[in-house]
């Protein structure tokens, strides 16, 4: 006979453990790029890429652990990026290893912060180019690409991934790489001038043949929703 009010031994429970993952993205040499690692767990794993990230440490938090992971695996200072949580990914069977429970992370960065490790096991890679991912990966990737994609719609968050000087021209490109489609140039200036808070800042830039292009910033730090697309 079993008593079912009976609480187990603590030594007889069986928890999952918490980890971090990071999906850091930037607009790199005009295509929507990720920071990945080398990831050599054998037997599961040889020979394959992943995101930067690890197991929460008892004195942390789930956002210290990213930042640190961030930092360690992938080479990226975090208080050069932009970092909110994700989603939490707890598939039973997503960790060959055993029972861990992830919590990820979106990351954003300009084209003039990027950084990566100094042991070489970090490197960028466009997200059209991305294969086979380790562990469950591939699905906290479609899931950030998601998440950034909507959130381009109704925030002003693209100054998290411009320098602080750019022209007209970069931030339509970006909107567009990040979404996978043209907007219409005209349409998209005009509402981007009355939403995004930007100013001229007197300086042109220069290049190829064509004529100098005015050099803008963003004059409000804060993330913030609007109505944009």
């Amino acid at each position: 006979m079993t008593d079912d009010n009976k609480t187990s031994d603590k030594e007889d429970l069986q928890f999952a453990v918490l980890a971090t993952d990071t999906v850091l993205f930037a607009v790199y040499e005009d295509k929507l790029q990720t920071l990945l690692i080398d990831v050599h767990t054998p037997p599961h794993y040889t020979d394959i890429a992943g995101f930067p990230g690890g197991l929460i440490d008892p004195t942390e938090t789930a956002e210290d652990s990213a930042r640190r992971h961030l930092e360690e695996k992938g080479g990226m200072n975090p208080d050069h990026t932009h970092l909110e949580q994700l989603y939490t990914f707890s598939g039973v069977n997503r960790d060959p290893r055993g029972r861990v429970v992830s919590v990820a992370y979106l990351a954003l960065a300009p084209p003039t912060k990027l950084t990566v490790a100094d042991d070489g096991r970090s490197f960028w890679k466009p997200v059209a180019d991305i294969g086979k991912l380790a562990y469950d990966h591939n699905k906290i990737l479609d899931t950030a690409v998601d998440r950034l994609q909507a959130k381009l719609t109704y925030t002003n968050i693209t100054k998290t991934l411009l320098p602080e000087k750019f022209t007209l021209t970069q931030l339509q490109d970006t909107y567009e790489e990040i979404l996978g489609r043209q907007l219409d140039k005209r349409n998209f200036r005009r509402k981007i001038k009355k939403k995004l808070s930007l100013e001229e800042t007197g300086e042109k830039k220069t290049d190829g043949p064509h004529r100098p292009a005015m050099l803008y910033r963003f004059t409000n730090n804060e993330i913030r929703t609007i109505e944009l697309l």
